[in-house]
């Protein structure tokens, strides 16, 4: 009796077994092609921004002992450059970066968006540069618009990535099943743990795949996850829901304006733009970098300025909020990263733990080699069945 019991648990582990199987084969073969593309633009993806600062010298100024220039000044010089179209976006970098002012607009149903380049400390011009439109290349435009869509439509394009990457995910919770040795004996942990590189084309080839497949596993884990953020609305507000604790995802809310205070600013002859800057700086003495909205688009919005702590990543800001009117500053929750509640934390998180930029230099490094890791294993993955295939045609012949 005991034994009849036994046999039937190994016959449903062995069914269950078998079903895991199946799916990581064929699930993988499915989506192999979307998982290596998206894998490789995100592995070149991660250092853009190191690339960019070596190949681009304008994004760099002499260190000066002296304050930066206001916003308005800034962006005076930069419309004499773009004088129709309407800033988008301001940026001040930390003590050794150009100051930016975007320009976005829309031609022939088409984006085009314009960064002009100024020297933070004078406001001089330095350069005007086209990162998005007509006639235009951008390395890192084409690399992102093929890791997010595919080169093509993002309408297209993004839900097959976003289906891509929640089988990924998938695929790593099934190869676990597939790696994990049936004992745990010697020869069956350094089967699992070690590649054979003795070993023939094929054993390689299975233990490139199965053993580099499970120590990327935890951290290609993430990067599915915080990519998933992005692809589903439902993914991201579930996350949310779970790590906050059964909370839902507040939607972003601007605190607003007092209309009925516009006249105090008439006769100002210092922008309000500008006197929020600084207040905000007078709170950010040690500030690596700050963005802000130079255009007031309607008469109830509230001024934002964000803050950056750390040079390089998004993750740790101060978001600042005044009335445009009466310069009130807003409280709002979790606009600091530090005081923000671990759901809130894990939102402003999700960028830099994507490229790995959350752990510095070393994160992005780690980034790169488990994408290059990722992109490899659909290559490995189907050799390994193309093999498999092979082996079993000759034993039929």
């Amino acid at each position: 009796m005991k034994k009849t019991k036994n046999n039937k648990k190994k016959s449903k582990k062995s069914s269950v077994r078998k079903l895991n199987d199946w799916l990581h084969l064929w699930l993988g073969l499915f989506s192999g092609i979307i998982i290596f593309i998206v894998s490789l633009t995100g592995c070149i993806y991660v250092f853009q921004q190191e690339i960019k600062d070596a190949l681009e010298p304008w994004r760099f100024v002499e260190v000066q002992n002296k304050q930066f220039v206001p916003p308005s000044q800034l962006v005076d010089t930069a419309k004499v450059y773009m004088p129709i179209v309407e800033p988008s976006g301001l940026t001040y970098s930390n003590k050794e970066g150009a100051a930016a002012v975007g320009f976005s607009e829309r031609v022939n149903g088409k984006r085009h968006f314009t960064a002009v380049f100024l020297n933070p400390y004078t406001g001089e011009f330095i350069k005007k540069q086209q990162l998005v439109g007509d006639g235009n290349f951008d390395f890192f435009r084409f690399i992102i618009d093929g890791h997010r869509a595919l080169w093509l439509p993002y309408e297209i394009g993004r839900p097959i990535v976003g289906v891509a990457t929640l089988i990924f995910v998938f695929l790593l919770i099934s190869g676990l099943v597939m790696w994990w040795p049936k004992n745990w004996k010697k020869s069956n942990r350094k089967k699992s743990f070690n590649i054979k590189w003795r070993g023939t084309f094929k054993r390689i080839n299975y233990d490139l795949h199965n053993v580099l497949g499970f120590y990327s596993l935890l951290f290609a884990f993430v990067i599915g996850i915080t990519g998933l953020v992005w692809s589903f609305e439902w993914f991201e507000d579930s996350l949310y829901y779970v790590t906050s604790g059964g909370e839902e995802k507040p939607e972003h809310h601007h605190p607003h304006s007092d209309i009925a205070q516009k006249n105090l600013i008439e006769n100002d002859t210092i922008s309000v733009l500008d006197r929020a800057w600084y207040r905000t700086i007078a709170q950010e003495p040690n500030v690596q970098g700050m963005y802000m909205s130079p255009t007031i688009r309607d008469e109830d919005d509230a001024i934002e300025i964000v803050a950056y702590q750390d040079h390089g990543s998004f993750y740790n800001k101060n978001e600042y909020f005044y009335d445009q009117y009466t310069l009130e500053q807003f409280e709002v929750k979790g606009s600091r990263f530090e005081e923000a509640d671990f759901a809130d934390q894990l939102v402003s998180l999700n960028y830099d733990m994507h490229i790995g930029a959350a752990l510095g230099l070393p994160g992005k490094i780690l980034a790169f080699f488990i994408s290059l890791i990722c992109a490899s294993l659909p290559i490995t993955g189907f050799l390994v069945w193309l093999n498999k295939k092979k082996k079993t045609k000759k034993k039929h012949s």
